[in-house]
């Protein structure tokens, strides 16, 4: 597993008359995790999607280590870029390592049969996530947080330089959250997540991205951007963020029952645009 980069430059993305997104850009180097976030309905998934080929950009253009990855073999592609999405077939009756064992198909010739060493990576990506215990189950019985981190071992298994993954800590309890993301923090791999959970993405991501009604509205690194008048203007939330004195990266207390500052003047100007 190597990293690679990432460009998406000035993507648009529509779904009859309405903008889902809306000239997009953002740059991924090497072995940076960039996190996107940003209410629900701002754009994140569809976005991933076009980073991932599901949907093709009405302009605007998705690069992947140089190259148009909407021109590139879908073989190539997909021993480049591994995805793990929201939505996920979840009755296929296959055992756990099978699921995982898909991971491999990118780099098999068809027929080919599974190696001592794609089964040294399949053991190795379930002992990553913490799923090594479930290698035998079916993925059909399963319930939603063991699904998630069989989908993420799968990722693993691919090998990628690219991995984007759209919510990844959905469905997992906090130590599964932690481990996940900071598995993904330390992988020689380029990550591009989304996520709702603004600590966790100020705490594992180096820079974010974030997106409101399609368009990228502030972005840099989490202590430029979260912001409490961000969180006001995005959000419609008062919060405070202060530095944590351990950690040293933003943390934020929301405050229930406050009024955002300057919620009732509507939006200004915003920090970071672009």
């Amino acid at each position: 597993m190597t990293a690679t980069d990432l460009h998406v430059d000035g993507v648009t993305l529509t779904a009859g008359a309405r903008h889902l997104v809306r000239d997009v850009s953002l740059t991924a180097r090497p072995g940076e995790t960039i996190g996107l976030v940003g209410p629900n309905g701002s754009g994140k998934s569809s976005l991933l999607r076009a980073v991932y080929r599901v949907l093709r950009p009405d302009s605007g253009r998705v690069r992947v280590d140089g190259g148009d990855a909407w021109s590139l073999p879908v073989r190539r592609l997909a021993r480049t870029v591994a995805a793990v999405v929201q939505e996920s077939a979840a009755d296929f009756d296959l055992a756990v390592r099978e699921v995982v064992a898909m991971g491999r198909t990118p780099h098999k010739r068809l027929l080919d049969g599974d190696t001592p060493e794609d089964a040294c990576l399949i053991e190795s990506a379930l002992t990553a996530v913490g799923a090594g215990d479930l290698a035998d189950r079916s993925f059909a019985h399963l319930s939603g947080g063991e699904r998630r981190r069989v989908l993420i071992a799968r990722a693993l298994a691919q090998q990628p330089s690219l991995l984007v993954l759209d919510e990844p800590t959905n469905h997992l309890d906090i130590r599964h959250q932690l481990e996940v993301l900071g598995l993904l923090r330390r992988l020689p791999a380029t990550v591009l997540v989304a996520l709702h959970d603004l600590n966790l993405a100020a705490y594992y991501c180096d820079r974010l991205y974030v997106l409101e009604d399609g368009e990228v509205t502030a972005s840099g690194p989490p202590a430029d951007v979260l912001t409490p008048r961000l969180l006001a203007e995005v959000y419609g939330v008062a919060g405070e963020v202060v530095l944590h004195p351990r950690t040293g990266r933003p943390h934020i207390t929301f405050l229930p029952g406050e009024t955002a500052p300057g919620a009732e003047e509507g939006p200004g100007a915003r920090p970071g645009g672009g």
